[in-house]
């Protein structure tokens, strides 16, 4: 590990939903450097391996569970399992997430439930999942990935930007439920990142979509994934003890919330 990262995390039991690739693979990496042990789950459980031995290959401590989000049943059995094996679980991050690019007058009532049942479902079942450990310790951290899509609307997301914008009203919601057994309640709205899932999804539009976003966004490029973990691992950490039910997000200045 390196020494010149911060260790506020240290001894602290972290699990994080899509952690295979991407946004949520960076934001286990960061969370193990900062100290954390790390669940990693992913419904791909190579995937899931993957990223947990990238964590061990550095000097951290992980596990890998193969996790399908919209099923409750499998979800409560992966906490169960950590929580024997390993130990109540003190940070929740939801990263687990899918979409594609078309109109919304193309789409079928299967797509809707696939966006819905991966992208908001699937966190209702993370965050209940772990909340009745997370009351009785008094004390619980749970960061869920949005968008930016969830305040501002995007052009070929109508249900996706629907999905994450529930997070947003969920997770304030639930910020003030469970406020009393200190658990804190945070959102992260990313902008268009630069990740397997992004590229994925505007394949063949790449180079239009290219030019016009790098126009609308301040800094000119992309995010990185490890730039979300940072705002991730804020939240998740002893300093975000007073914050609750706020949204952050890093877009570049995309987005500039008044």
């Amino acid at each position: 590990m390196n020494a010149a990262v911060p260790t506020r995390l240290r001894g602290r039991i972290a699990l994080v939903s899509g952690a295979g690739s991407g946004i949520g693979r960076a934001v286990a990496a960061r969370l193990a450097g900062e100290g954390a042990h790390l669940m990693v789950s992913d419904l791909d459980g190579e995937a899931a391996h993957a990223g947990a031995a990238q964590i061990t290959a550095s000097g951290g401590t992980a596990r890998a569970f193969a996790m399908d989000v919209t099923d409750f049943t499998a979800v409560r059995a992966t906490v169960a399992t950590v929580r024997r094996d390993v130990g109540p679980i003190d940070i929740l991050v939801n990263c687990a997430g899918w979409d594609r690019m078309e109109p919304f007058l193309d789409n079928t009532p299967e797509f809707w439930s696939k966006v819905i049942d991966i992208n908001y479902l699937g966190l209702l079942h993370c965050c209940r999942a772990v909340l009745d450990h997370m009351s009785e310790q008094k004390s619980g951290k749970i960061v869920s990935i949005s968008s930016d899509a969830a305040r501002v609307g995007s052009t070929g997301e109508a249900v996706y930007s629907g999905c994450k914008g529930a997070i947003i009203s969920f997770s304030k919601a639930l910020a003030r439920e469970v406020a009393r057994y200190n658990v804190n309640v945070n959102v992260v709205c990313p902008g268009p990142t630069d990740t397997p899932l992004w590229w994925g999804m505007i394949e063949g539009k790449a180079e239009k979509l290219s030019e016009s976003l790098l126009r609308a966004i301040p800094f000119r490029r992309l995010a990185q994934p490890d730039e979300i973990a940072a705002a991730v691992a804020f939240f998740a950490s002893p300093d975000a003890d007073y914050i609750t039910g706020q949204v952050l997000s890093v877009s570049g200045g995309m987005t500039m919330a008044g």
